[in-house]
């Protein structure tokens, strides 16, 4: 990777500079029983000027969007290395630097050269329109894939032994296309999919990976927006981008991974005989259900332009007290959108709050502990990750490749998007009630005065949608840290209305920019909040473990057999 010395240096004279101009900010720290006086004063150094300071260097159009592989995006990891350094973090990534290098290719498809067809076995071929009725990927890097392959459909695509449900049963995938429905099979009832909220079952991200673990050349994602909770624009527009894999990824070995209209899927029904798509939909949602191979192929032709490159995580450490047990990690990604010549306004996607604001947090906490007057129990790892906005691509290699092994790391406390609105009276911690730290959780919130309120969209699945996925896939107990919409001085329809507002006007949209009337107060709130959850955590006399019956209660085990002592 291109190191940016010389951006580096003016960013640190940017953030010293903006840091001179503002008086301390010291907010007090409840007294928490279990936290030492040394660690109290270091959570209340937490300053809601250095998070602005940091928020708005990351932010300027001189970073041009840091989008991952990009000079800007180089910018911006160099710049948080060097504030690692000056906050007196050891390095933790690859060769005694703090970047880990993480190897990505990006596929753009060509859309005017990629065709799609549905082959009957009697009949002529029925093309399908790219963009209004189909689009896919070509997961492998390669720059061209053709395939005639059957069609299989398998339902939701779903095989999950703690619900005996499995939409495979009796069926080989190999070099076949798999039709699956979006979403998970419809539950009121916690004990099977959780009942209303999403499992990781119902992200079509799963239903790749599993269809590719069986052999499957392509999927055909069937949408249908009541089930999807978005319409076909989402789908189309996030393929209309490039889309970056991690290479070597074994389960990115799709020809076409695919999306198609419901009115396509109904053709496709219809073409194989088979009557009515919603009431094969209702069907496949009960137990029961068996895939059937269609009498029709799919045919296509599928160009893609493919840039390889590299990006790095930057990493870093603040050494414990006792150099045995557990760490602690915190994450963060400063990747963003980059810039898009056909977007509107001034085309650069600056990514203030979205995760500008994650990175200043995850900064001050970084500095906050590395200059303790008492060293946390065990270390304490700090990752900014690169790639989120391309599938959480940073933070799967990390989980893939973590500092020290994955059954030694205690907790995964996440940052992402925290809005400088004011300080909150309310969090939202999706997760983190499914872990055995939880307790403890609840106590600090009550001294944090902070109301622990549930997911507001649980069918939305956004426990799956943020970095803190990735350490929760291999076994780490991990959950991102949010607030709610209560906030002083205001009522929850106030909070609510601001979140909406940003995310109808700014989310993903150039007009995400630094405001000088910004409240950082908040953000320094929650960056005291998870200070005291991660010096407690790394205080446990037992690891911390998801609780029994768990979705990655499995792999937290296998994690800690795999790391075990050879006898």
């Amino acid at each position: 990777m291109q190191i940016h010395r010389i951006h580096a240096l003016v960013a640190y004279i940017l953030t010293t500079a903006t840091l001179s101009a503002a008086p301390p900010a010291v907010q007090p720290v409840p007294a928490v029983p279990g936290l030492p006086p040394a660690a109290r004063a270091a959570a209340e150094s937490i300053n809601p000027e250095s998070i602005r300071a940091h928020v708005r260097f990351l932010s300027l159009d001189l970073l041009e969007g840091r989008g991952p592989g990009t000079r800007g995006g180089e910018m911006a990891a160099e710049y948080i290395a060097t504030q690692f350094a000056l906050d007196g973090l050891e390095p933790a990534g690859d060769n005694g630097t703090y970047f880990q290098r993480v190897p990505l290719y990006a596929v753009h498809t060509v859309e005017d050269k990629t065709h799609f067809a549905f082959a009957p076995s009697a009949g002529e071929p029925v093309n399908l329109a790219y963009g209004t009725e189909i689009v896919a990927k070509d997961e492998t890097g390669q720059t061209a894939a053709d395939i005639d392959a059957p069609i299989v459909f398998v339902g939701y695509g779903i095989d999950a032994p703690e619900y005996q449900w499995n939409d495979y049963a009796g069926v080989d995938l190999k070099g076949k296309v798999a039709l699956v429905i979006v979403n998970e099979p419809p539950s009121n009832d916690e004990a099977f999919f959780k009942g209303k909220a999403l499992t990781y079952y119902g992200r079509w991200t799963y239903k790749y990976e599993e269809a590719a673990r069986r052999g499957a050349v392509g999927v055909l994602v069937i949408h249908r927006t009541d089930l999807a909770s978005y319409g076909w624009d989402v789908v189309r527009n996030s393929q209309a981008i490039e889309k970056s894999f991690l290479q070597g990824d074994p389960l990115a070995t799709l020809r076409a991974a695919a999306w198609i209209q419901h009115e396509v899927g109904q053709r496709l029904f219809t073409l194989s005989g088979l009557g009515d798509l919603d009431q094969a939909i209702a069907a496949a949602g009960r137990r029961g259900f068996h895939a059937v191979e269609l009498p029709v192929r799919l045919k296509a032709h599928v160009e893609s332009r493919v840039r390889r490159y590299v990006s790095a995580n930057v990493v870093g450490r603040v050494r414990g007290a006792r150099s045995a047990g557990d760490a602690v990690l915190y994450t963060a990604h400063y990747d963003h959108l980059g810039i898009d010549p056909d977007a509107q306004g001034d085309k650069i996607y600056n990514g203030a709050a979205d995760n500008g604001t994650g990175c200043g947090i995850l900064l001050e906490l970084a500095r906050a502990f590395a200059q303790a007057r008492q060293r946390p129990p065990h270390d304490v790892y700090f990752a900014s990750v690169t790639a989120e906005e391309q599938g959480l691509l940073g933070s799967q290699y990390l989980g893939m490749h973590p500092p020290v092994p994955a059954s030694r790391i205690t907790l995964d406390l996440n940052y992402d998007m925290l809005l400088p609105i004011g300080i909150p009276r309310s969090a939202t911690l999706g997760g983190a009630d499914r872990i055995t730290f939880w307790p403890t959780v609840q106590r600090v919130a009550r001294a944090f005065d902070l109301a622990l309120l549930p997911d507001p969209m649980p069918m939305a699945g956004l426990y799956y949608r943020s970095d803190h996925f990735s350490l929760a896939r291999v076994g780490i107990p991990a959950f991102s840290v949010d607030q709610g919409d209560l906030f002083e001085g205001h009522d929850e329809a106030w909070g609510h209305a601001q979140s909406k507002d940003y995310v109808r006007n700014h989310y993903h949209q150039p007009s995400d920019e630094y405001r000088a009337g910004w409240d950082f107060r908040g953000n320094a709130k929650m960056a005291q909040f998870g200070f005291v959850l991660g010096w407690l955590a790394s205080e446990q006399p037992r690891p911390i473990a998801w609780k029994a019956g768990d979705e990655f209660e499995a792999a937290r085990k296998a994690s800690q057999t795999a790391d075990a002592p050879k006898r």
